[in-house]
């Protein structure tokens, strides 16, 4: 028997291989099918998930205690009682301006100052007329003194009758004339104290001050510029420096048609909805109803005053009022506030009255007690709370659970 070699033996180690499996290249091929598959799905599925319905929500308000359903509806805009476009009492050249828009400005501020070489110059000159004037009253004091000596030696000789009448009458006749110079020296002295005065007030003049405690709403000038009280030096001088408004003066303003100015008193409860906050309600009431009528509008004008003042409130916003009536003696002051929500918000099933409420965008249809009609709201006796908001002209494809978002 023949020894094994070193060869032999490691080829004897060797592990034999099981052949290799055929080739499949359409293998992969479905792999990748089935994955497209399931990710069209998914993408089905999340084009086709249920999506959120864009609705019109408002919020439910709610009327005082004690007051009444609302009378009549108007609109109008926010004014102030005390507005002014303040402005220099000379003309001249600005040299320095001292207010931005929005900046509180106190009585008496400085807000701007205009160029005063020239009216320093003109008081200077006054001052010096005037000096000049005393020192007039002065000469013609020493000269009086000199001609009272005078008339007293002719006094004397005339009654030694060393000299004659006509020297004593010039000598008499200097003294009185010395003495109108005198007054009308004097005279003089107080025309140029007066003419001081004046240069004083045309230099405090340059300097513009606040008339009154306020906001400034515009800037109307800038350094260099030419302001004029009025509009007498062309198109390139400013007639004033800017506008001033007290914002403490703010009320309201609302054109009622004559034929519902019988529905308005003085002293009415009003609330007010500003344009810029259409789910804020401000309690106010009537201050006047102005007595004139506008016979192109055939409307009259109606002021009305903020129960409480608020830095929101600005001038020129338009707002919505609605005049209430007023409490009578038997309304029972125990009565609880009634909500109000809009007519188109509620919703009548088989008697029974409804609304769709939005709390974190997710509906919550809530059945609900109806009372009376007030304009264009519904009294909501129970049902819901002051604040809710409640979903306006809701699809009839709407229920509770769904997702919504507001438009």
């Amino acid at each position: 028997m023949p020894v094994p070699t070193l060869k032999d033996e490691l080829a004897a180690l060797k592990i034999a291989r099981p052949p290799a499996a055929p080739s499949r290249p359409w293998v992969k091929w479905v792999v990748l099918l089935v994955l497209l598959a399931v990710a069209g799905g998914g993408t089905v599925r999340y084009l086709n998930r249920p999506r959120p319905i864009e609705v019109d929500t408002a919020a439910v308000g709610q009327r005082a205690a004690g007051v009444q359903a609302s009378v009549l509806n108007a609109s109008g805009y926010v004014t102030a009682r005390r507005r002014a476009t303040v402005s220099s009492k000379i003309t001249g050249k600005v040299v320095e301006v001292n207010v931005e828009e929005g900046m509180a400005i106190k009585e008496g501020q400085v807000l701007a100052r205009l160029d005063d070489a020239q009216f320093r110059a003109l008081l200077a000159l006054a001052m010096a007329q005037a000096e000049a004037a005393r020192r007039n009253v002065r000469e013609s004091d020493v000269r009086l003194a000199e001609a009272q000596l005078a008339l007293e030696r002719a006094q004397r000789l005339a009654a030694d009758r060393l000299n004659t009448a006509a020297d004593l009458d010039s000598a008499r006749a200097a003294v009185d004339s010395l003495v109108a110079r005198i007054e009308a020296g004097r005279e003089q002295v107080r025309v140029t104290e007066r003419q001081i005065d004046v240069e004083r007030t045309n230099l405090d003049n340059t300097v513009v001050r606040a008339p009154f405690t306020g906001v400034a709403v515009s800037k109307d000038a800038q350094p260099g510029e030419m302001v004029s009280p009025n509009s007498a030096g062309g198109g390139f001088t400013r007639t004033g420096i800017c506008t001033l408004v007290d914002m403490a003066s703010l009320e309201i303003e609302v054109d009622v048609n004559e034929n519902y100015i019988n529905r308005v008193e003085n002293g009415q409860p009003v609330t007010a909805v500003l344009n810029a906050y259409p789910d804020w309600q401000i309690q106010a009431k009537v201050i006047t109803t102005i007595p004139k009528a506008d016979r192109q509008k055939a409307t009259v004008l109606v002021r009305i005053a903020f129960a409480q003042l608020d830095p929101r409130i600005l001038p020129d916003m338009g707002v919505k009022v609605t005049f209430m009536k007023q409490a009578t003696a038997d309304t029972d002051a125990s009565a609880r506030p009634v909500m109000l929500v809009p007519k188109s918000a509620i919703r009548t099933e088989n008697n029974q009255s409804y609304a769709f409420v939005v709390n974190a965008g997710v509906v919550d249809r809530r059945g609900v007690r109806t009372g009376g009609a007030d304009g264009d709201k519904l009294e909501v006796i129970a049902g819901l709370s002051s604040g809710e908001r409640v979903i306006l002209s809701p699809p009839s494809t709407l229920a509770s659970g769904m997702t919504v978002v507001t438009k």
